[in-house]
């Protein structure tokens, strides 16, 4: 399991004292703001950063950096992906990390029958839907609801039972 995860991107610059709108990629706000430090990618390893201020901005964040106080040093992280180490973010003992679940096997919940890997997990406004690349077949949609996905075990696998037309 990678340590460091990608939380958002810094999409633009805001104002004159070094803001910046990060479009984030945690499930809500409230985690993305509990973050007190976020990490670059730089060559082969990690720089932390400092957070100063998170606030709410349009479907986003307005963050201040430790060392980035005006619009000249803000543009400089412009279109950079931020991370957060896994140790940093809380979440419930039921929910899991994207980056963990893609490329586990997906396997049909009654018959344990194969039916690929995970390959994205997408969100078009209601909840996330899993994307399942089938060997030779395109790629699968099932919604990421109890409804459909029935167990997900990190060893294992994920466990779906599709309607019937669901997988191809």
């Amino acid at each position: 399991m990678e340590k460091y995860l990608e939380c958002g991107q810094i999409t633009r610059i805001h104002g004159l004292n070094g803001g910046l709108v990060v479009s984030h990629y945690c499930d809500s706000y409230e985690i993305f703001s509990e973050l007190k430090k976020v990490y670059l990618k730089e060559g082969s390893g990690y720089r932390e950063i400092k957070i100063k201020k998170v606030v709410p901005y349009k479907v986003g964040a307005l963050i201040h950096l430790d060392g980035v106080a005006n619009a000249d040093e803000a543009m400089k992280y412009r279109g950079k992906t931020i991370y957060a180490d896994r140790d940093d973010l809380d979440i419930d003992e039921d929910s899991y990390f994207i980056a963990d679940l893609l490329g586990l096997p997906v396997f049909d919940y009654e018959t344990k029958e194969k039916y690929g890997v995970l390959k994205d997990v997408a969100n078009f406004g209601a909840q996330d839907v899993y994307v399942i690349s089938c060997d030779g077949k395109p790629d699968s949609y099932v919604p990421a609801v109890p409804e459909f996905v029935k167990e997900i075990s990190l060893e294992e696998g994920i466990y779906i039972s599709p309607i019937e037309g669901m997988i191809e």
